[in-house]
């Protein structure tokens, strides 16, 4: 098997995150948030854990909520195997050279029926600051570059929870929508979270004035509000598996049906 190929340099991208502590609270709104989310999603399962990891950036914040053990989200996961209920990654997966090898990696830390839930950033994340940007440097420059990090789509995401061996998959997500008084507090708000293009295929050299005047300018004519405040989309996917159990529903077998789907419906059946 090919190893997966490394998108992302990890050593700036936990200098960054380093740099991001320094923001205190100011850039923990969307994990607050989304684990928010995540907790209510667990109330809804008539389970209860006892062996609970966390695994993300901002870990402390999550753990306070929903309890469970800190797991950095480094591309080795220190995880026991068969060893917890639930396993949680928290907004870091779309970090990950090897998505399909966290996952992996997951599934085989959890108990038979164990759950997993993890959150991170879809395609639709950013598209305002995304086409901005793209008609400035085209405008400017004469041609693109690798400015934001490219994100999964839902369908290719939910693809990974199958090659991962999960049971019961699940993808869904939701759009939430920031708005800023311009596009540069949002540019700050990334920069709080840790969030900035750490790709190993970004321009090394830096933005150009010029470009980045623009790319404001087309941001706040294409997509500003009527109060003039420019909105911010993060696409939040959630991905949801069990660990394979005798226990969990199985489908039927072909031709093993007791009722005839033309009699429930109280049609003639059509050859």
């Amino acid at each position: 098997m090919q190893p997966s190929p490394n998108l992302f340099d990890h050593e700036l991208l936990a200098q960054r995150r380093t740099r991001a502590a320094g923001f205190g609270v100011e850039g923990e709104f969307l994990h607050q948030e989304i684990a928010d989310q995540v907790s209510e999603r667990l109330q809804e399962v008539n389970k209860t854990f006892t062996d609970v990891a966390i695994i993300g950036p901002r870990t402390d914040l999550w753990t306070k909520m929903l309890g469970g053990k800190a797991v950095k989200d480094q591309e080795t996961l220190e995880l026991d195997a068969g060893s917890l209920d639930l396993v949680i990654h928290g907004l870091a997966l779309h970090w990950a050279n090897d998505p399909v090898g966290q996952l992996v990696q997951m599934r085989r830390a959890l108990k038979p029926d164990g759950l997993m839930v993890a959150a991170m950033f879809g395609g639709q994340t950013l598209n305002e600051l995304r086409t901005s940007f793209a008609e400035a440097e085209t405008e400017i420059e004469g041609g693109l570059s690798p400015r934001i990090v490219p994100m999964g789509e839902i369908r290719e995401l939910g693809g990974l929870i199958q090659r991962a061996g999960f049971a019961l998959p699940v993808a869904d997500s939701v759009n939430l929508t920031v708005t800023y008084e311009t596009p540069l507090h949002l540019m700050r708000d990334l920069r709080a979270m840790g969030e900035t293009n750490v790709m190993i295929a970004r321009r090394k050299t830096p933005l150009r004035r010029e470009t980045l005047i623009r790319a404001m300018d087309i941001y706040a004519e294409h997509f500003a509000d009527a109060d003039g405040r420019i909105p911010a989309t993060f696409e939040i996917v959630f991905l949801t598996g069990w660990a394979p159990s005798e226990t969990q529903q199985k489908p039927l077998r072909p031709g093993s049906a007791k009722a005839r789907l033309a009699d429930a419906l109280g049609v003639k059946e059509q050859n």
